[in-house]
């Protein structure tokens, strides 16, 4: 629950911080999901999962440049560096290992902006339990390892870097 409450708080407090990065601003309209809803959302990441998937990803928000995401990951997802975006993790569910830093193994240009690779060498483990949350710069390498032989869900969001204007002082 302490988990459930954080994310939505972060999520909140991303989606209110996003008026002042647009012009002109749209207005705001307030996001809310119960307990119930995230549990819905959870089923449906398991239903729609296609077989062999490292990851199933559900939206929650898409306000650009923000963008929220509940992720189902039933098992080892490749490592991931993201140029252009930090990204804020919150264990809903499961346990594992969420490595950051360090080097990606044979990595692989995804697009502009995002480099894969089948593991990180090097980087720093961080066993996760529900109600967790580690903050991932951009340029990191990151990978999560769902452990136990347990799918292991996330709540995601991924925040422009650098900071837009209006996080600068003025």
């Amino acid at each position: 629950m302490r988990a459930l409450l954080l994310a939505s708080t972060l999520i909140a407090t991303f989606a209110v911080s996003s008026a002042g990065a647009q012009s002109p601003a749209p207005p705001l309209i307030s996001q809310f999901m119960s307990h119930k809803d995230i549990m819905a959302l959870i089923d449906k990441a398991k239903a729609d999962r296609k077989p062999n998937a490292a990851v199933t990803a559900e939206p929650i928000l898409v306000l650009a440049p923000y963008r929220a995401q509940l992720e189902y990951r039933p098992g080892n997802a490749p490592a991931a560096v993201h140029a252009k975006d930090a990204e804020l993790m919150v264990v809903l569910e499961g346990t594992g290992t969420i490595i950051t830093e360090g080097k990606l193994v044979d990595e692989n240009r995804v697009n502009a902006y995002n480099l894969s690779g089948p593991s990180i060498s090097g980087g720093n483990s961080h066993a996760v339990v529900p109600g967790d949350m580690i903050f991932i710069p951009p340029n990191t390498p990151h990978q999560v390892i769902a452990g136990g032989g347990a799918p292991i869900v996330l709540i995601t969001m991924h925040v422009p870097y650098p900071p837009t204007d209006w996080l600068r002082a003025p």
